[in-house]
């Protein structure tokens, strides 16, 4: 399916009129600006639900996930990705939706985003609602409105697609026991990495408020698994589990200090995904960092890269980012970095190394690891297996031997590697490269081996 801006969506409610959406104009309004307030949040993957569809009911969510549609920057579209309002009694700096700026307010009733989310869905131009807002009144008035919608299209429209819930901080326990029965993911956005940068860009907020809701949707996971064990017809909880959102540059953290928050995270609440976010400046204040521009995607590329290291491949945040080495490097990955600093655990015999220790070589994803396991069960490899296998030989060949006479000294330097790397790699770590994380920054999966 082709890219469809959204304003080209509105010509579906002159197709079958609804006595609910008749004020079309408003509607339209509405969503124009309610939509675009939503781009600035990415965490909306909508992989990991298994709800099939019960009773002849309207959609299923695969485990597969159901993100098919792409902006031009490879951004998924295809979930209806709306606030239910972008009012909001705070005035954090970084936030467009802050109470001091002056933009245009617009508001969402429940039953509307049930009638587009049916609308859009029937028309085949999503698959799932992702639903966030701004906070009006306090937290629990807000998060009742976004779990009214979310109950209304199962109950009401025996709605099976998947949704997203964006939960409120401070949103009391009963709502979040309630947002998790109808919704498949759900997520806080811890907003800042460090508190003291919160304190700093958003003093009217409290990390305790955005810790709470994440402390009950964890153990309501953990109940949830238990009582399934006994008991099959226990109600299902946020099948796709929970995720976060921090903003990167926007306080000056270094990556050392965003990636030990999220393996605190990852580890205490057991997260499905951190989603790192540029900072995007969207206005003039002092406090703010004089950045001036927004983070370059290819930091935001590293942190996935580092993020997919820690879940997939084995290392600890240590090995990768201590008080000597804060900063992720920008013209080569973590994994080749952190390769770089440890030489003498290399070379490493292709033949013999452990899953643990192939899973560390540069060059060398997951899925070749697998093939590698595999395939010396019946014979010791050699670089033309290796090549069928499919490791990227101009970044392994420095850290491998093999079946093979001919192989690399390991007398280079550090240095020397890396030179010899980047040279032979010129065209994918330069304007290629770049090219590929201009249109792919957000995409599942980081470029990484």
């Amino acid at each position: 399916m082709e890219y469809i801006p959204i304003k080209d969506y509105f010509h579906i409610f002159v197709l079958i009129p609804n006595p609910q959406l008749m004020n079309f104009d408003r509607i339209k309004e509405k969503l124009t600006i309610l939509a675009d307030a939503a781009k600035y949040d990415v965490s909306c993957s909508s992989s990991g639900s298994k709800r099939t569809n019960k009773n002849k009911g309207l959609g299923d969510s695969s485990g597969m996930g159901i993100c098919h549609t792409y902006t031009e920057d490879g951004r998924c579209v295809s979930l209806l990705k709306i606030l239910l309002t972008n009012h909001c009694i705070f005035d954090c700096a970084y936030c467009v939706t802050r109470r001091s700026n002056d933009i245009k307010r617009a508001a969402f009733k429940v039953q509307e985003v049930v009638d587009l989310t049916i609308q859009f869905y029937r028309r085949n131009y999503i698959e799932g609602l992702f639903l966030s807002s701004g906070i009006f009144k306090d937290a629990d008035y807000t998060m009742e409105r976004l779990v009214q919608v979310a109950k209304k299209l199962r109950e009401e429209e025996n709605f099976n697609g998947y949704i997203h819930l964006k939960s409120i901080p401070g949103a009391s326990d009963e709502l979040m026991r309630a947002a998790g029965l109808y919704a498949d993911r759900l997520s806080v956005n811890i907003e800042i990495p460090s508190e003291k940068g919160l304190k700093l860009l958003a003093p009217e907020k409290n990390r305790a408020d955005f810790i709470k809701p994440m402390q009950k949707v964890t153990s309501e996971i953990i109940k949830y698994n238990n009582e399934k064990k006994l008991i099959k017809s226990t109600p299902i909880y946020a099948p796709a589990g929970q995720s976060t959102q921090m903003i990167i540059g926007a306080s000056g953290e270094t990556d050392a200090e965003v990636m030990y928050t999220s393996a605190y995270f990852y580890k205490k609440f057991n997260l499905k995904r951190v989603y790192y976010s540029g900072y995007v400046p969207v206005r003039t204040d002092t406090i703010l960092p004089a950045i001036g521009t927004d983070v370059p995607i290819l930091r935001e590329n590293r942190l996935y890269q580092t993020d997919w290291l820690l879940r997939f491949y084995g290392f600890d945040v240590r090995e990768l980012l201590n008080k000597e080495h804060p900063n992720l490097d920008t013209d080569i990955d973590p994994k080749l970095s952190w390769a770089l600093r440890n030489l003498q655990h290399f070379p490493v015999d292709i033949n013999s190394a452990s899953k643990g220790m192939l899973a560390r070589i540069p060059g060398v994803g997951m899925k070749s690891v697998s093939k590698i396991l595999n395939a010396r069960k019946f014979r010791k490899l050699n670089w033309e297996h290796l090549k069928a296998i499919g490791i990227a030989s101009n970044r392994a060949k420095y850290f491998i031997t093999c079946d093979s006479r001919i192989f690399e000294s390991k007398d280079r330097t550090a240095a020397q590697i890396k030179g010899l790397i980047l040279q032979e790699s010129n065209s994918k770590f330069s304007t290629t490269y770049s090219n590929q994380l201009n249109l792919f920054a957000a995409a599942e999966k980081p470029l990484l081996a």
